[in-house]
């Protein structure tokens, strides 16, 4: 299957102003980095989120392995 060059992407890319036009297409691409900024803030507090949880998780599997091991 042959890759699109830039020729391509430049027939396409007109097709698609001409189709949508340019303030709708402003209008896409704003709300589309809006959501890219969401979803990387949701993945930067889940991962501060995570990490502090698997320190704690990780905490009490060694308490629980070393009362294993005295029992």
């Amino acid at each position: 299957m042959p890759s699109l060059g830039v020729p391509e992407l430049l027939i396409i890319l007109v097709i698609i102003l001409l189709l949508f036009g340019a303030s709708r297409i402003t209008g896409i691409a704003g709300a589309l980095g809006g959501s890219i900024k969401a979803f990387r803030k949701a993945v930067r507090e889940e991962d501060d989120g995570t990490a502090k949880g698997d320190k704690a998780d990780q905490a009490e599997t060694k308490a629980e392995t070393k009362a294993e091991t005295k029992a």
